[in-house]
């Protein structure tokens, strides 16, 4: 006796949909950078940025969630003052910043390739989850600019470590803060993120 379980037919999301809110999140992501930063050490200032970039991954998923941190950067680098105090251009790829600008795609991708593969098991649980992915994105993000640092700022790693670590304990709210509103937009908007979680193989035969 042959038992199959139905198969869970999933429609593909209409592409202008995924081009909408990848231009939308790279304009969270700007508004974040250009509200008012206050610089508390070195040559790095403390924006909302941070939390945008991580948000975007939660709700966007890996691929997405890049691409809409990378056209930020592209907005940006083409003249459009859309990076931390209203610069643009090129310069601050050149600047000791240059580490946490490029690491911005990854921690996003980082971010989203982990959500898509959580399972939901109600709004604490998954926040909680949500949170733990956010901080290998910031792992991610420190990790980069602490070389950019180093690199461009013309210090030792050690150097640039003890200057980004000042930042860490902010990031650590940033990403709890992203997970909590990921969690609800995931619990308001369930189809908004591709899940790519494996879901248990049904048995294509059952004994007699």
């Amino acid at each position: 006796m042959t038992d199959s379980a139905p198969a869970r037919v999933s429609r593909p999301r209409n592409p202008a949909t995924d081009v909408a809110l990848i231009a939308a999140f790279a304009a969270l992501i700007a508004v974040c950078a250009i509200l008012p930063a206050i610089t508390i050490a070195g040559p790095v200032p403390f924006t909302l940025q941070t939390f945008a970039i991580l948000l975007t991954g939660a709700v966007l998923g890996a691929r997405n969630g890049f691409l809409a941190a990378l056209l930020y950067l592209a907005i940006g680098a083409i003249g459009l003052p859309v990076f931390a105090g209203g610069s643009a251009g090129l310069a601050p790829f050149a600047g000791p910043t240059v580490g946490y600008l490029v690491s911005f795609p990854f921690a996003a991708a980082t971010v989203g390739l982990i959500v898509e593969r959580l399972p939901r098991r109600g709004a604490g649980m998954t926040t909680l989850l949500f949170f733990l992915a956010a901080l290998a994105g910031v792992v991610v993000n420190h990790g980069l600019g602490i070389l950019g640092l180093s690199w461009r700022g013309e210090m030792s790693l050690t150097e640039a470590a003890i200057i980004d670590v000042v930042f860490l304990p902010g990031d650590i709210v940033k990403a709890l803060l992203a997970a909590v509103v990921a969690t609800a937009v995931h619990r308001a908007f369930p189809a908004l993120l591709i899940r790519r979680a494996r879901e248990p193989r049904a048995a294509s035969e059952a004994p007699a």
